[in-house]
């Protein structure tokens, strides 16, 4: 995990995303080690909501893993938690990054934006 090459990565997030402020994705800085569908001011889909009220906490391993497929992952968490009723709908998050090594590197550089 590199996070100077993960910021670097974070350029073509920024469509979508800042560290500091909600744009069309939510503010960035702190997520890794908050819960999913917290960030403060932003108007999260029902499926993020639905996974941070199951238990969803982004820690870098859970962001490298929803970076390949935001919807798939989180209906998977929902369902592996019981609650596969709420695993409806899709999350604003359409982007995937598929290399695994950059989803790494990426999540490296969110876990130091504090």
């Amino acid at each position: 995990q590199d996070a100077a090459k993960g910021e670097a990565l974070f350029k073509q997030c920024q469509t979508c995303h800042r560290a500091d402020k909600n744009m069309v994705g939510p503010a960035l800085a702190g997520v890794v080690g908050r819960k999913a569908g917290t960030a403060p001011g932003f108007s999260y889909s029902p499926l993020n909501h639905a996974a941070g009220e199951a238990g969803l906490v982004w820690s870098q391993e859970n962001v490298v893993e929803y970076l390949a497929d935001p919807n798939a992952f989180l209906k998977k968490f929902l369902t592996d938690k019981g609650q596969a009723d709420k695993a409806t709908g899709s999350t604003k998050m359409t982007f995937k990054l598929a290399n695994e090594q950059q989803r790494k590197d990426v999540a490296a550089y969110l876990a130091t934006l504090k």
